[in-house]
């Protein structure tokens, strides 16, 4: 089965913050699932993306998705899941590693960053992530 994964995380009310994610799984059956959530109550922007992609393709998983693309706006979690940057930030470290992990369980992955203005599904996830976040902590 082929899908297309949308993926971002957002860090709000700023960056170190509540790090947050959203992704969309379009599956080529016609069926999409979303999911959002908290990726840590004091993280980075990157920390939310890199959740973001790996739960995405943990669920992808979950659901017999054997090839997929998974697209996000940020140029460093893709480039670095390229081979094209080098992961340096110790605290991404671990979590590009469980994604390159997850990665060897498609049979064809294919990763490719696209504008923001084409992530908009996705990025809304992440918002609403960090809005029921702060509401359920009043």
């Amino acid at each position: 089965m082929k899908a297309i994964i949308y993926f971002d995380g957002a860090c709000l009310p700023s960056n170190p913050g509540i790090s947050c994610y959203g992704f969309v799984i379009e599956i080529e059956n016609g069926k999409r699932i979303s999911e959002y959530g908290i990726a840590t109550p004091n993280g980075t922007n990157n920390v939310g993306e890199y959740v973001a992609l790996i739960k995405s393709m943990e669920k992808a998983l979950s659901i017999g998705i054997t090839e997929v693309e998974i697209k996000g706006d940020s140029q460093l979690v893709i480039n670095q899941m390229l081979g094209i940057y080098k992961v340096k930030a110790q605290n991404l470290i671990p979590l590009y590693q469980k994604a390159k992990e997850l990665s060897k369980a498609f049979k064809k992955i294919e990763f490719k960053w696209i504008p923001r203005e084409q992530n908009k599904e996705a990025d809304k996830l992440a918002e609403k992530a960090y809005l029921e976040y702060i509401t359920s902590s009043k």
